[in-house]
């Protein structure tokens, strides 16, 4: 029988540096619209809606610039699955012991695959995963209606949510809930 094979997902580095270049380009364009068509850039004053709204939207994507290039640079894996359970990275760095694991399945967002991953109650809170509805960019969520559950989205990692769950497949088949 062939030996088992730990899967490690990281962050793939065409998606977070194309999200980085996507939005160095949206502000160049702005700033280009805005130089070429003077009478409609905003007036540089803090009264002026408009000013404000392209500022905060410059911010906003200056905020996925740096997270794109970030992201990029860390080959730290955020999903490994191997024999001794599940890590999780995404700045938690948290080991979950298959013993502490109820079940595993995916959920389907619109078109996206996403890993559903069931704890103990307690485990859960012991995990102190710090997850957030609000967090837009976040790969950890909680799921509502499941106190205990943890959903990991595959956005922007190199590995599917699909092969994660073959991998779960792979060390624990009793855990994988259809």
């Amino acid at each position: 029988m062939a030996a088992q094979k730990p899967v490690e997902a990281r962050y793939a580095r065409v998606h977070n540096i194309g999200m980085a270049a996507v939005s160095v380009l949206m502000i160049a364009g702005a700033i280009i619209h805005f130089t070429t068509n003077s009478t409609n850039a905003p007036r540089l004053s803090l009264n002026d809606p408009g000013f404000m709204l392209i500022a905060l939207l410059f911010l906003a994507l200056g905020y996925y610039i740096f997270l794109g290039i970030s992201r990029a640079a860390n080959r730290q894996p955020q999903v490994a699955i191997d024999r001794d359970g599940i890590t999780l990275g995404f700045g938690r760095n948290r080991r979950l012991p298959w013993n502490d694991i109820k079940w595993v399945k995916l959920h389907r967002l619109a078109m996206r695959q996403q890993l559903l991953i069931g704890l103990d109650p307690e485990t859960f809170v012991a995990a102190d995963l710090r997850l957030s509805l609000f967090n837009l960019d976040d790969s950890l969520r909680p799921v509502r209606g499941m106190p205990a559950a943890i959903l990991v989205r595959d956005n922007g990692l190199d590995v599917t949510a699909s092969a994660m769950l073959d991998a779960v497949r792979t060390f624990r088949p009793n855990l994988v809930k259809s």
